[in-house]
């Protein structure tokens, strides 16, 4: 509320094209908040779109509408429409299988974007933004996300080019430091590469001022049930062991740019989340059951000998199961189903979708970004409007705005933007702070959990309270007597976070 306030009382006072940029800001603020997922190409990415979705609507073979970017948000009428690089809109219809036309039959060179409005719920509080894979061979994809990430450089006007005078409508340059996802679900699948990591250091809130890092982006290791377990130590020959270990090895490479990175089977949980798992797969999933153990194993070991064996299953049916569950989810229900024989459909598409990993990445999702999505906001606000008064190229407009904006973050209530603001100093590394000290603001910036806050999971109410007064007071310390001029900013701001923290157990 106390950005969208600054944006009002600035508007009168600034030139009508950064008034036009503050109105994106205000209009953005009220929205959901606008979540990327992000990553190589064939990642899974849009796979794993459709089960947070719940609904499979985003197309997952390659085509045109898998080169662009997608943005799936609420809309009380299902529609798509195409947002051309003019600005023009063209309405399509939903192909008969209830998702958008793999091919548009139209230049996508001439797209900008594709908006997606469907009614759902989901949606309501999370706009999800699906992207063309990072690592293309379509170097027109790529540059759509990374103008998406933030990652692209602005636009400027050719010589001969002349802006109109006064003009109220956006440039380039304004356009694009509101455009950005104000947070990103990073896919990964089993070897985090280079650019993995450029790619999030890349990653923008809302322009290339913020990098992303552990309050607005979490990461996932997707195709978990791909991962062979005798090639992780202590995995003890089970999948899902291996693939959670393996997600901790990763977390380790990519902290801080992420806070997490969970394991996660995508097209199990597409199938079980999105109405693609039915009643005649799960009476096929019987008869399977059904098999002799050896011949059934055997059967197992490859897709290809799944498909061609001759069995009382026909081959369509197999290969219909193998696309919606994998070897993987195929074992796992076969042994759900001899465990209780007299399993119904329903309650095997819950214990597929338990087995994909979803539930978690859903509960961490809310936990870092749903639970602090308005400070996510407007820090992302806050990046928007100090990057659009200085595309205005008027000094007394851009000193005008940064004086607003230092009163506003004067005040005791936006603590929680100086917090998220000390957090991503630290994590980008524009901050150097003892590697233990970095852990620590990591942890009390990223959480929303107190005693997760405080590293103290569970602890009595008493014990969190003594121990946030006393860090309080060593941070304010550290602030006057150890730390360089940068460091004693970050110190400051941590110091006040612990003492909000005491008086909120307090009362």
């Amino acid at each position: 509320m106390s950005v969208a306030n600054l944006c009002h009382r600035l508007q009168p006072q600034v030139s009508a094209r950064t008034a036009a940029g503050f109105a994106e800001v205000l209009r953005r603020l009220g929205g959901p908040l606008q979540v990327a997922v992000a990553g190589r190409i064939k990642s899974g990415k849009s796979t794993l779109v459709n089960a947070l979705i719940g609904r499979r609507v985003a197309p997952t073979d390659v085509g045109e509408c898998t080169r662009l970017v997608t943005r799936f948000q609420y809309g009380t009428v299902d529609r798509v429409e195409i947002v051309f690089n003019d600005g023009r809109k063209q309405v399509l219809p939903f192909s008969a299988d209830g998702m958008i036309p793999a091919e548009l039959g139209i230049d996508i060179d001439q797209v900008s974007h594709i908006e997606a409005y469907l009614t759902n719920a989901v949606l309501q509080g999370m706009t999800v933004i699906d992207t063309p894979g990072l690592g293309s061979l379509d170097a027109a994809s790529v540059s759509r996300t990374e103008e998406l990430l933030g990652a692209a450089k602005h636009r400027k006007p050719d010589d001969d080019e002349e802006e109109e005078e006064g003009s109220d409508e956006l440039d380039d340059t304004s356009r694009n430091a509101v455009a950005g996802a104000e947070a990103v679900l990073y896919v990964v699948t089993q070897g985090v590469r280079a650019d993995d990591q450029q790619a999030l250091a890349a990653f923008t809130a809302a322009t290339a001022s913020r990098e992303a890092g552990p309050v607005n982006a979490i990461a996932v290791l997707n195709k978990a049930d791909t991962i062979a377990p005798e090639s992780v130590e202590g995995s003890g020959g089970d999948v899902w062991k291996a693939a959670t270990l393996l997600s901790e090895k990763q977390a380790a490479t990519l902290k801080p740019r992420v806070a997490d990175v969970l394991p996660v089977i995508g097209l199990i949980a597409e199938s079980a989340e999105s109405g693609g798992f039915t009643s005649p797969d799960a009476e096929a999933l019987r008869q399977l059951a059904e098999m002799d153990d050896d011949i059934l194993e055997t059967m197992l070991i490859s897709a290809d000998i799944f498909t061609s064996w001759e069995c009382d299953v026909a081959a369509g049916t197999r290969l219909r199961l193998l696309e919606k569950l994998d070897l993987f989810g195929v074992r796992y229900a076969v042994e759900a189903i001899r465990k209780e024989p007299e399993i119904t459909a329903g309650s095997l598409r819950r214990k597929l979708l338990d087995a994909s990993g979803l539930e978690a990445v859903r509960q961490r999702l809310s936990i870092v970004f749903a639970a602090r999505a308005d400070g996510i906001k407007a820090a992302a606000a806050l990046a928007s409007v100090t990057a659009l008064a200085h595309a205005s190229g008027d000094p007394a407009e851009r000193q005008r705005v940064h004086d607003a904006i230092e009163v506003l973050l004067a005040k005791p209530e936006a603590h929680q933007l100086r917090l998220l603001e000390a957090l991503t100093l630290v994590a980008s590394g524009a901050v150097d702070m003892p590697e233990d000290l970095a852990e620590e603001v990591l942890r009390v910036g990223s959480n929303a959990d107190i005693g997760a806050q405080l590293g103290k999971p569970g602890a009595p109410r008493a014990e969190l309270a003594a121990h946030a007064l006393e860090r309080a007071g060593w941070w304010r310390s550290f602030a006057s007597f150890g730390a360089t001029p940068a460091q004693s900013r970050v110190a400051h701001v941590v110091h006040r976070a612990y003492f909000l923290i005491w008086q909120q157990i307090r009362d």
